[in-house]
């Protein structure tokens, strides 16, 4: 009996799915902020960690760090690491990176001590953990400046807790005035009570 071809796609695509020994491999994904910002001559923590579909382990795991500069030169090596930590051993990062992560909880984080303006750029954070070893990497923008900028929204924030905080004082002095005046007059309603009587008639 003749069979439409267009009928046997369909079959031999599923069956290629459970054929045995055939698995689906998920790429890895590595999570970075996209910006961060640092003040001349502080440390700064590049962040990131990652996930992954296969068993993690100390011995499977290996990071690499590389820098980019703004200028679009050549990238750098910035750290390495497989099994035990590989710093730079020379160029502008030699001396001035840490291993920050810790890789059975899926953190790869670095941390650059007293930046410079020369570390303006790129950072591109690397993880390989085979078979897993597809995915993108993640990306960091890192500006190096001489005090730390306030976003608008740190602006508007301080100026809304300056506004509460004052209509706050205003309302505490106008309570204690209201307080005091209305104490005031029970103690002069103590002390001259026939007065107080008089008048109340003379209303009437």
């Amino acid at each position: 009996m003749f069979c439409p071809t267009y009928r046997i796609w369909p079959v031999l695509l599923l069956g290629g799915f459970v054929v045995p020994g055939v698995r689906h491999v998920s790429g890895i994904e590595i999570y970075t902020p996209t910006e961060m910002e640092a003040v001349n001559g502080t440390d700064v923590k590049l962040k990131c960690t990652f996930s992954s579909t296969e068993t993690v382990s100390l011995k499977s795991v290996t990071v690499s760090w590389i820098f980019r500069p703004i200028n679009s030169g050549s990238d750098e090596s910035v750290f390495y690491y497989q099994e035990t930590t590989y710093p730079p051993q020379q160029g502008r990062f030699k001396g001035h990176v840490v291993w920050s992560g810790d890789i059975m909880r899926r953190d790869v984080s670095i941390t650059l001590q007293e930046v410079s303006p020369t570390f303006n750029g790129t950072y591109i954070c690397q993880v390989r953990n085979p078979p897993d070893v597809h995915g993108s990497n993640g990306e960091i923008v890192l500006r190096v400046v001489n005090k730390v900028s306030l976003s608008e929204i740190s602006i508007l924030a301080a100026a809304v807790g300056g506004a509460c905080g004052v209509i706050l004082i205003l309302l505490c002095i106008f309570m204690a005035v209201k307080f005091y005046r209305r104490k005031h007059m029970d103690n002069d309603i103590e002390l001259h009570p026939q007065e107080h009587r008089g008048k109340d008639k003379s209303v009437w």
